[in-house]
């Protein structure tokens, strides 16, 4: 059986990350239990998937813990929470599933992120997201873990945030595609331009099309590499489709753009891993982010119209 035929049958692993701890804003710690609301199991299962719910990992709330460092709040809590994940994640692969990673802030995709490669070797990753994820401590204007994970996954940053699981670094810059950019710092700018990865903004999807942005993305990250970790936040689109995340911004892609990005890749059948995160149902309406999640995650494993 080839390879990406054999990964296009594994049967799936649903693990719940409700952390807010890397977020700035509340409510993003619900967003585990609103994509399930939105119907995910019953959606993959109806596909003809084996589907398997670990539930959520215990996350502490951040009224019963301490900031700790301005520039790297809940340090210690977030590496605890992404260090479990790593192992359920490493496990999952190593049983024969793929796991899908509801969040939950996107500081999740540390551990989500160590855990695939731990247990598949050198892995490609596309990574859609308004943001680029790449501060640091000493880069962040805010703090916040969910503006460090891609970072950390590439080795910059606190060690202990790049070495979880003895790995580092996690990912190539060759092989890591940032999709859908529209907000960079300053400062993330000139980490992302020295680390080499690739970048595709808003405006390059404007001009090339989606399709010609995924297939390249696609290209770049299955050279030479194992499979693919696909992070999807969901403020990759644009608010009017995904209202409900903590930092939307305008310019996003539209529902159609979103879809065809994720048949795109289902019919590459290269991934191996992947996240949705920063659903917060509390900045949502009628759970439309969340039923946003279960249609992408459902393109992404071979709904399709015909």
């Amino acid at each position: 059986m080839a390879q990406n035929e054999e990964r296009s049958r594994r049967p799936l692993r649903i693990i719940g990350v409700p952390s807010d701890l890397g977020q700035g804003r509340r409510g993003v710690d619900m967003g585990p239990s609103a994509i399930r609301y939105a119907g995910l199991i019953e959606r993959l299962r109806d596909l003809g998937y084996l589907v398997e719910d670990m539930g959520n990992i215990d996350v502490p709330t951040p009224e019963s813990r301490t900031q700790g460092l301005e520039k790297l709040k809940y340090l210690d809590q977030v590496r605890a929470v992404c260090d479990e994940l790593r192992v359920l994640v490493r496990d999952a692969i190593r049983s024969g599933y793929m796991p899908i990673i509801l969040g939950g802030d996107h500081s999740l995709a540390i551990g989500s992120v160590a855990g695939s490669v731990e247990a598949s070797g050198q892995l490609g990753c596309i990574w859609f997201d308004a943001h680029g994820d790449m501060n640091t401590d000493e880069t962040t204007p805010s703090g916040n873990i969910h503006g460090m994970p891609l970072a950390a996954s590439l080795g910059l940053g606190h060690p202990d945030l790049t070495e979880l699981g003895g790995i580092k670094p996690k990912l190539r810059a060759e092989n890591v595609v940032l999709v859908g950019a529209r907000s960079i710092d300053q400062d993330e700018r000139t980490l992302i331009r020295q680390s080499g990865m690739h970048v595709f903004t808003m405006p390059d999807v404007d001009e090339m099309g989606v399709s010609a942005v995924m297939r390249k993305a696609i290209e770049i990250a299955t050279n030479g590499t194992q499979g693919v970790h696909l992070s999807v936040d969901l403020d990759a689109l644009d608010p009017m489709y995904a209202p409900g995340v903590g930092t939307a911004v305008n310019g996003g892609f539209t529902y159609r753009e979103g879809h065809l990005a994720m048949e795109l890749l289902a019919a590459s059948r290269c991934v191996t891993s992947v996240d949705f995160v920063e659903v917060n149902p509390i900045l949502d309406s009628k759970n439309r982010t969340g039923k946003m999640a279960v249609e992408l995650a459902s393109s992404l494993l071979g709904l399709t119209i015909m």
